[in-house]
């Protein structure tokens, strides 16, 4: 059966996370998807739920080369935890590393394309290498303004389809679960940040702020902030020449 939105959002727009995903895996896209994940501030919620179903899903996570330590150590923690069999770590290109980031600080002076050369386009090539139709995200409707319409399943301008289990869940579900399932914390988050990023680009959160204000702080300008890496926005607003 061909996979369309429309089918896809009219079969499972009100499935619970679990059924949703349970869906996706073993008969929407089986053997064609894959799950997102930074090892961030939440990861563990996600990935948890995966891993009940099937801890042979691959399971992407952007090695940017610029994460936090605490990152690395919690990605093989959690790894370990959860029984996640399949984990594939994503590395930039090393030659347009090179090229494009000589001295490692393109995320100073252009963070849009350090974004891009660091996660969308190690993303990218993933996804055309292994065949994958749809990626599972950790978005939640709550994070930002710009995620608040967010749907379970949506349909990207690249046609890969992008399944958001936990779009709907609230801080309180997300809290529930991790502590029913005695689920690891990210060491930094008891150091206020609520999510969590690369090094240099992510700060501590205040209380009132989004839960991603303290991503790409050093961009604020005026009323304007970058607010995504670029792997969830359309592409003409993360394209750069090679």
């Amino acid at each position: 059966m061909t996979a369309s939105l429309s089918r896809l959002q009219a079969y499972y727009q009100e499935a619970t996370p679990e059924k949703l995903l349970r869906a996706m895996i073993h008969t929407e896209f089986k053997g064609k998807i894959a799950a997102l994940t930074s090892f961030g501030a939440d990861s563990a919620i996600l990935l948890s739920l995966i891993a009940e179903i099937d801890p042979d899903t691959p399971v992407f996570f952007l090695d940017t080369q610029k994460h936090f330590p605490e990152t690395l150590s919690y990605a093989c923690k959690l790894k370990k935890f959860l029984g996640l069999r399949n984990v594939v770590w994503l590395q930039p290109n090393e030659e347009m590393l090179n090229r494009i980031d000589t001295d490692g600080n393109l995320w100073k002076h252009q963070p849009n394309r350090c974004c891009w050369l660091r996660k969308v386009e190690p993303l990218d090539r993933a996804i055309a290498e292994k065949g994958i139709e749809a990626l599972i995200t950790g978005r939640k409707r709550f994070q930002t303004v710009q995620r608040a319409a967010m749907e379970p399943i949506e349909l990207d301008e690249k046609g890969i389809f992008r399944i958001n289990p936990l779009a709907a869940w609230t801080r309180a579900q997300m809290d529930f679960y991790s502590i029913a399932r005695q689920l690891p914390t990210h060491p930094l988050v008891e150091h206020g940040y609520k999510s969590i990023g690369c090094a240099p680009c992510t700060h501590p959160v205040r209380d009132g702020q989004d839960e991603r204000a303290g991503r790409w702080a050093h961009t604020f300008d005026g009323d304007d902030k970058k607010t995504e890496c670029g792997i969830h926005v359309p592409t003409e607003a993360m394209s750069w020449s090679v």
